[in-house]
């Protein structure tokens, strides 16, 4: 029996994720600000423990934790799910908003992490699903500041994978595609008050198109949680997990982008390596490993 850790788990991706693997036999620790929420969506079950917990209070965070593991001896499965959204143009959005944002998507998923952590690398195993997104892939007009955090998701992921893999723990950026969830419900998707008319034609209709596809998204949220459970068994998860046809396209779309800015500006790229007497003493492999070694000191 694995045990799960999830955050944001009253609705939602959390509250799905959670049914499955409850489903399957496992312990589920389900957290929220509001534990009670826990209960009235997935009811009482013997392997349920439903914890209050703001992910961005770093203390209650280290207590929720130490909760889960006074309860079922240890922590599996940890997924990092809460979190929201917010609609925009970057320079609609206030200080305030950017800031509250950062609290919950990035250093909230930060406080629960290092939280969890200590476990995980004494028990040497463990698995971490941080929940991106396609935004975290790329950007666009009127989710600018969301995408931003969730581009943090990924670079966080991506070392915490290079770290803990000797550890026997493994983290994953998941990225969900357009779900059918209440993401871009009230609930879930905070929207930028100041509206400026020169983002009428790109920010702006970006606000009308949500409003229209709200509820109406392609992805089928069971499908994703069922992935997820069956996921964390995978002998040799990847970094990176893209849920859904538009992530998947999206995927292929940004390599291939990626891949024709460096066909045209590849000379560029390489012209501002030292002249060619330099290059012969600091090859490709001996500039990487000095490089290599500077990061670690």
């Amino acid at each position: 029996m694995r045990t799960w850790f999830i955050t944001g788990a009253s609705r939602g991706f959390g509250a799905l994720i959670a049914k499955q693997a409850l489903a399957a036999g496992d312990a589920v620790v389900a957290t929220a600000r509001n534990p009670a929420s826990i209960t009235e969506r997935l009811g009482q079950h013997e392997n349920l423990l439903a914890v209050a917990l703001d992910v961005t209070d770093e203390a209650q965070a280290h207590a929720a934790a130490k909760a889960a593991v006074e309860r079922f001896g240890r922590i599996d499965v940890l997924v990092n799910n809460a979190g929201y959204g917010l609609l925009g143009a970057v320079e609609e959005a206030t200080g305030a908003e950017i800031e509250a944002l950062y609290r919950t998507n990035v250093f909230g998923l930060l406080a629960v992490t290092r939280a969890v952590l200590p476990h995980m690398r004494r028990q040497r195993s463990g698995r971490i699903l941080n929940l991106s997104s396609v935004g975290g892939l790329r950007s666009g007009a009127g989710f600018g500041i969301y995408c931003s955090t969730k581009f943090a998701v990924e670079g966080l992921t991506e070392a915490l994978s290079a770290e803990l893999a000797p550890l026997g723990v493994f983290a994953t950026a998941v990225e969900p595609g357009y779900f059918r969830t209440d993401f871009l419900d009230s609930t879930s998707l905070s929207i930028s008050p100041a509206s400026i008319a020169d983002y009428n034609e790109t920010a702006g209709s970006v606000r009308a198109h949500a409003a229209v596809v709200s509820h109406n998204q392609p992805g089928d949220p069971n499908r994703l949680a069922k992935v997820l459970v069956d996921f964390v068994s995978a002998p040799n998860p990847p970094v990176r997990l893209p849920l859904g046809s538009d992530t998947a396209a999206a995927t292929e779309a940004v390599a291939a982008a990626h891949l024709a800015v460096l066909k045209d500006w590849r000379a560029v790229a390489v012209s501002t390596d030292f002249p060619a007497e330099g290059a012969a003493a600091y090859g490709p492999t001996r500039r990487t490993r000095i490089w290599l070694t500077w990061l670690a000191s």
